[in-house]
């Protein structure tokens, strides 16, 4: 996204000048536009079409149990209905699985769509966070497209991918056949590699979204990128070079040094903060890893949803949080009857309601849209190891915040969980949803130049009654 040059052979009187610090890689500049005039020009033009509001993907990759989830369908025959019960939610008449507990007394905050079916069988993330869109281009790469990739006030990427690995430095993830599927999650599709998600985590994403040419400069991981631009900052200072620059100039080095780095780091949070989000102790890591297709599963989602909060607090505008390990097959590649499954969806119960309680209290909650969940849904009938096999037909999804209307259920399923028996909802709904959330869509119908772009984005529309 940008280089920040620490050369050796190109000196002023004073050593270095202005634009050795200043110069732009791939942000997609046009003419000879300097990052400065970029911020200028698109601290104007972006107020038009953007809302003052961010969303947060969490995407649990695997496929998340609908029954397990929000709709436990107890009346049901023994092999179809929840294997951890039924919590009465605040809803009356309404009850989700049983370890949702904490999410369960706040649904005066929460929509449940309980007739959306994603349509997809398999592990294909992209039909769900593309919504079908002809390019293949994710949400989070269609949002940057409209958008631009960096925000002009903070300097904060627009489109995030937060893994495990970005909340934990040196944490090492095992790999399976559902990793093979990650990159398309936040694929940016035929609208090109500058409009995909950054991923903090660091590896090869990180150093093609920021090259710092620093001696013996490394990016092995996140906290050795902060180290990096408080370097460069310090050393800028000292060398006056930023003196007499106007305002667009001065913004352009303090979001690259400054903005970026804080937004990342967790040790900014209040120990009381990040302690409500952990969900560390819920259970070990080693005891949901053991079998092939947990190999990517963490007890961090609490931490993850921590560092999503404080993106959107800092400019972000689409934050997608992974959370990996929902294959429930019990098939020796996952345990015998989706033992692994209480734990998980105890994590997720804890970290949802940690975030809603959080943006709640911070004044954020038409700020911030909350969406939860995955590329399908679990078959009804149980199969002979007691696991679910893949399902098209019903998907769970969740949302809260954002100016969404909550305290509500939308839609049904039938008595066997195994088809919508009301309207059916699709990721192409969802897209409409979300981007009629964070765009005003009548100005991106005005705005010139989107092509394929604008008419993905206005095509469709929301899921009705939530906005």
């Amino acid at each position: 996204m940008f280089t920040i040059s620490d050369t050796t052979d190109q000196r002023v009187c004073q050593g270095r000048t202005r634009r050795d610090f200043l110069r732009v890689g791939s942000l997609g500049l046009l003419g000879g536009l300097g990052l400065s005039d970029l911020f200028a020009l698109r601290a104007e033009s972006e107020s038009a079409v953007k809302k003052e509001r961010s969303v947060v993907l969490l995407f649990l990759q695997g496929g998340p149990s609908h029954i397990e989830f929000f709709d436990p369908k107890m009346t049901a025959p023994e092999d179809v209905r929840s294997i951890t019960g039924e919590t009465q939610t605040k809803l009356p008449g309404i009850t989700f699985g049983g370890t949702f507990k904490k999410m369960a007394q706040m649904t005066d905050k929460l929509a449940i769509v309980r007739s959306y079916a994603s349509m997809n069988a398999d592990h294909s993330y992209l039909s769900v966070t593309a919504g079908g869109n002809p390019l293949k281009a994710a949400m989070g790469a269609l949002y940057s497209r409209v958008v631009g990739t960096t925000n002009p006030r903070t300097g904060l990427p627009t489109n995030i991918l937060v893994l495990p690995e970005a909340v934990q430095a040196g944490l090492k993830m095992g790999s399976n056949f559902e990793t093979g599927a990650l990159p398309t999650l936040t694929s940016p599709g035929e609208l090109g590699v500058s409009y995909g998600a950054f991923d903090p985590s660091g590896g090869d994403q990180l150093k093609k979204n920021f090259e710092l040419k620093i001696p013996q400069g490394r990016f092995d991981d996140r906290r050795n990128l902060l180290a990096q631009l408080d370097t460069v900052r310090r050393k800028v200072d000292s060398l006056g070079v930023m003196e007499g620059s106007d305002r667009f100039q001065q913004q352009a080095f303090d979001v690259i040094t400054q903005g970026v780095a804080s937004a990342f780091d967790l040790t900014k949070e209040d120990p009381k903060t990040i302690e409500k989000y952990d969900t560390s102790k819920i259970f070990k890591q080693e005891d949901v890893t053991k079998w092939y297709d947990q190999k990517r599963s963490s007890n961090l989602l609490g931490r993850q949803m921590l560092m999503a909060r404080r993106l959107c607090e800092a400019g972000c505008g689409f934050v997608t949080v992974s959370d990996c390990g929902w294959d429930m097959h019990a098939n020796n590649n996952s345990p015998k009857n989706m033992a692994n499954l209480p734990p998980m969806t105890s994590q997720v119960d804890h970290a949802v309601a940690a975030f809603i309680e959080d943006i709640h209290q911070r004044g954020l909650e038409d700020k911030i849209l909350l969406v939860v969940t995955g590329e399908m849904g679990r078959a009804p009938r149980r199969n002979k190891d007691g696991g679910r096999d893949h399902y098209a037909n019903l998907t769970s999804l969740a949302l809260a915040g954002g100016g969404i209307k909550t305290g509500q259920v939308i839609g049904q399923s039938d008595r066997m969980a195994s088809q919508p028996s009301t309207e059916r909802y699709t990721p192409k709904h969802l897209l409409a949803t979300i981007m009629h959330s964070l765009l005003d869509i009548g100005e991106v119908r005005l705005r010139p130049g989107l092509g394929k772009v604008g008419t993905i984005l206005t095509e469709n529309e929301p899921i009705p009654g939530i906005l």
